[in-house]
């Protein structure tokens, strides 16, 4: 019993890990200039919100999945994000040669 409770970790730990991805995301997104880093930063969001989805369900109630569906659900959203985003700056790279941020001030209308 004592083992089993020791490898038992806290939720303190999840939100320190979550909290450390979701700077790490907020950073990309405000220094990067390339599109590529951007996308990779969102998607470091979502998975630390993933992380505290999953953390305060099982903290709240461990016998309830509820926390769970919704990490998978963002992870559906995420993916569909991340091809259309991935989509729209393949486009962009043939017609412009370039992924940089600034360079898309140019499709304004």
């Amino acid at each position: 019993m004592y083992f089993s409770a020791s490898l038992k970790t806290s939720l303190e730990r999840y939100i320190l890990l979550s909290t450390a991805l979701f700077s790490i995301g907020i950073y990309g997104i405000t220094a990067s200039r390339n599109v590529i880093r951007v996308l990779m930063s969102i998607e470091l969001l979502l998975n630390a919100v993933n992380i505290n989805f999953i953390a305060f369900s099982n903290y709240i109630d461990p016998l309830e999945i509820k926390g769970q569906i919704f990490a998978i659900f963002v992870m559906a959203i995420a993916a569909a994000e991340a091809a259309i985003a991935l989509a729209i700056i393949l486009a962009i790279y043939r017609n412009m040669s370039s992924i940089d941020m600034e360079d898309f001030a140019n499709l304004k209308w």
